[in-house]
């Protein structure tokens, strides 16, 4: 089933289906990530171009899943401020509600040297103020005392592909919205693709068909997008290049 919201992907029905349990094989909690910045309306002729190279991921008979995130940051938003300044390593905290599933997961991402380690614990909902069990997991992951605050609502619709061949999965993430206090703001024509790999592999099907669409690789963090777009007395001047492209994709 494809969702009315997004009638341009019913190519999207070509694919053959994995399950959640199947993709458990390609779960690349360590792995490179590479990320691309399109257009929402390019998709229906990308997966007809990429239906013979990869599965999708259908749950309960949806081919879209919906998530809803909530971060966490310091006061002094200190990992929003390491990503903007390139710092290698650095971190992400967040609850995820996979939607479809009803599950909840308290999740750590943590960047270096190119790669991307994820961590996480299943927790019973989401925490506006996180309990002693998710701040004492935090503090042994990052290794160090954290004292962190709920700062931002996201959600999203996210298709995910799996590689036939190789251990590879594509996620591509449509309809973002950010909230946070009573404010919100919704990206309608944007996509984040995210391609996960044991190592970069530049062959790869998606690979090769953005660098066809003369589409680079950018490295969009959703958090930092949200973050910028609901403050807009935090450091950004980093983000220009993606502020400018996101723009120009949302006037497209």
């Amino acid at each position: 089933m494809i969702d009315a919201v997004f009638p341009e992907l019913e190519a999207l029905q070509s694919f053959e289906d994995i399950s959640l349990r199947e993709m458990d094989e390609v779960r690349l909690m360590n792995r490179t990530d590479t990320k691309f910045v399109l257009s929402r309306y390019l998709l229906n002729e990308l997966f007809s171009e990429l239906s013979g190279a990869y599965r999708v991921l259908d749950v309960m008979g949806s081919r879209i899943s919906r998530y809803k995130t909530l971060y966490f940051d310091t006061a002094g938003l200190n990992f929003y401020l390491d990503h903007h300044n390139g710092r290698l390593s650095r971190y992400k905290v967040r609850i995820r509600n996979y939607v479809e599933s009803d599950l909840h997961f308290l999740e750590i991402k943590h960047k270096y040297k190119g790669r991307t380690v994820k961590k996480r614990i299943k927790i019973d909902d989401f925490e506006l103020a996180l309990k002693p069990l998710s701040v004492n997991y935090i503090n042994e992951v990052v290794g160090k005392e954290m004292s962190l605050q709920s700062k931002l609502w996201n959600s999203f619709g996210r298709i995910t592909l799996v590689n036939k061949t190789e251990k590879e999965r594509l996620t591509i993430d449509l309809n973002l919205s950010f909230e946070w206090r009573d404010e919100t703001k919704s990206f309608e024509e944007v996509v984040v693709a995210e391609l996960k790999q044991e190592n970069v592999n530049r062959n790869s099907s998606f690979y090769s068909l953005m660098k066809k669409h003369n589409i680079r690789p950018t490295g969009m963090s959703k958090y930092c997008l949200g973050t910028f777009t609901m403050d807009p007395t935090v450091k950004w001047n980093n983000f220009k290049p993606k502020v400018l492209l996101i723009n120009k994709l949302e006037r497209a």
